[in-house]
């Protein structure tokens, strides 16, 4: 036993000292560091180690063949000095929120020496912000910040006492101010997220002051659901939850989320200042919050004048659970567009696996004469366009 002991003890030491040297970077720096140019440069003093690797949205992508497969990647090798030190300098970028990972020795991890960092889904990711420019809307600014808190809210319609969400209210809200009403967005996450998906991922909070601070946007309230109706809530902060998170789960694209987000609604306007009426109602979502954005809004043609999905899941519902709601949608639509909304926003990637279902979906709605937008961005199914799709479309709302 003590043989043991002794062993475990100088495992743990071992292990402890390799994360010491990965995590004291070069010279103890803070990674990444951001030049005068706006390249970026990594650095690891890491000896022990035989290969770094950086993935990010940032990096150039490449072609890779693995058996009969192919697949793009962004995994691009660091160079290794005599002295053990991992370093790459990128090429200039230009403004933005920019995400990575690293791979040591082929295990992806997180950078040790950046403490910011993202969840989606079960991963991990870190994340800067280059400044300048529209790196800026995603960044906290010297402007009024509103509040963001998570509310537990009762869902009789799905038959549970408890459920939570996010909800943003803008700088100045008093909710003792009965008489000042505020338009709602609500945004849906997609596949595998949560009600923290929009609010981290997608920076709602910073983007919403940012906007309204400018005069870009109209100052509202944002409530971000959690459409897995088999949670309460996101991993962790629900009774029995702490497991890995999970991209595919129960109850998420069976009808039950669009049945009861009536519940949603009803809350928010029984306990914040807000205005009641579809004008000042808006609803978006991306991928499974795409898909429920159209289900939602086509199945409560009165609730909503303003309608974003964004690369949206246009696919075969789960099941045939309250398959009402996903029955005779072309009937549904025709009803909904008799007064039209004042905003249908479809927005995609051309490089994102569902632009065609997203080109299907617009080619119907166009020929029937429905007023509609569409915006075709570069890049994939990722959060690099879904945020930039939020400041492109919430400065059309409640206008």
């Amino acid at each position: 036993m003590k043989k043991l002991l002794t062993l475990l003890v100088c495992a743990c030491a071992a292990f402890t000292l390799q994360a010491q040297e990965i995590s004291m970077g070069g010279g103890g720096a803070e990674n990444p560091t951001i030049n005068a140019d706006n390249s970026v440069t990594f650095t690891f003093n890491a000896p022990n180690v035989a290969k770094i690797e950086l993935e990010g949205d940032f990096l150039p992508a490449r072609e890779v063949k693995a058996g009969e497969r192919t697949y793009s990647t962004t995994r691009t090798s660091l160079a290794k000095s005599a002295e053990g030190v991992f370093s790459i300098t990128t090429a200039p970028l230009e403004s933005d929120f920019y995400t990575y990972n690293l791979y040591i020795d082929g295990v992806r991890v997180v950078d040790p020496n950046n403490v910011y960092q993202n969840r989606d889904v079960a991963n991990l990711i870190n994340y800067f912000i280059i400044g300048g420019g529209h790196g800026d809307l995603f960044d906290v600014q010297d402007v009024p910040h509103g509040n963001v808190a998570k509310v537990w809210y009762p869902s009789p319609r799905a038959k549970m006492a408890q459920r939570r969400m996010s909800v943003y209210t803008p700088a100045g809200y008093n909710a003792a101010d009965r008489r000042t009403k505020y338009p709602v967005l609500y945004i849906m996450h997609g596949i595998g997220g949560d009600e923290n998906a929009w609010i981290d991922g997608g920076r709602v909070p910073q983007v919403l002051d940012n906007l309204i601070a400018s005069g870009e946007a109209e100052k509202m309230i944002v409530v971000v659901t959690n459409s897995n109706m088999s949670q309460q809530a996101s991993p962790g902060d629900a009774p029995a939850s702490r497991h890995r998170p999970q991209l595919m789960v129960p109850g998420n694209m069976d009808g039950q989320f669009e049945e009861s987000f009536l519940d949603v609604v009803e809350f928010i306007e029984s306990n914040y200042n807000v205005y009641k009426d579809k004008a000042h109602r808006a609803l978006a979502g991306l991928s499974m919050g795409g898909f429920h954005t159209i289900y939602i809004s086509a199945n409560y043609p009165d609730l909503f004048d303003y309608v974003c999905p964004l690369s949206a899941a246009i696919v075969a519902p789960q099941g045939d659970r309250n398959s009402y709601i996903y029955q005779d949608l072309d009937a549904k639509l025709a009803v909904q567009f008799k007064k039209a909304p004042k905003l249908y926003w479809i927005a995609c990637g051309n490089a994102d696996f569902l632009v065609k279902n997203n080109k299907d979906f617009l080619k119907k709605l166009v020929d029937n004469g429905y007023k509609c937008e569409y915006h075709e961005t570069e890049g994939g199914h990722t959060w690099k366009n879904w945020r930039n799709y939020l400041t492109m479309f919430v400065p059309r709302l409640f206008k």
